[in-house]
């Protein structure tokens, strides 16, 4: 896999308004936790337009990304969605033409 998938400059036009989503205390007791390993993130921007596309997928409950590290910690209800589903809201992210965005679930 090319790790340079975005040799990104900073754009003055890519804003990124972070969504929320209200999650019930229970919902995160039964949830499970996956890592993934995000390519293609070259400011927090991306991470931002990475972890609301994931929190856009039915059953992903919180996301955390580190830019730093390339990775997206996704806490999920697993009777609603599998990890292996992921790495396409990953790629979703980069729907708009400038952003090619990849990953991984870690094993």
């Amino acid at each position: 896999m090319n790790l340079l998938l975005n040799k990104h400059t900073p754009h003055t036009s890519c804003h990124v308004e972070a969504i929320q989503k209200p999650v019930r205390p229970e919902q995160m007791d039964a949830a499970a936790c996956v890592f993934l390993v995000v390519w293609g993130m070259g400011c927090p921007n991306c991470a931002l337009r990475v972890r609301n596309s994931l929190l856009q997928t039915d059953g992903v409950l919180d996301v955390r990304v580190t830019l730093e590290r390339g990775l997206a910690q996704v806490f999920y209800n697993p009777a609603t969605v599998q990890p292996d589903r992921l790495p396409d809201a990953v790629a979703a992210a980069g729907d708009d033409g400038r952003h090619r965005y990849l990953a991984q679930v870690l094993a």
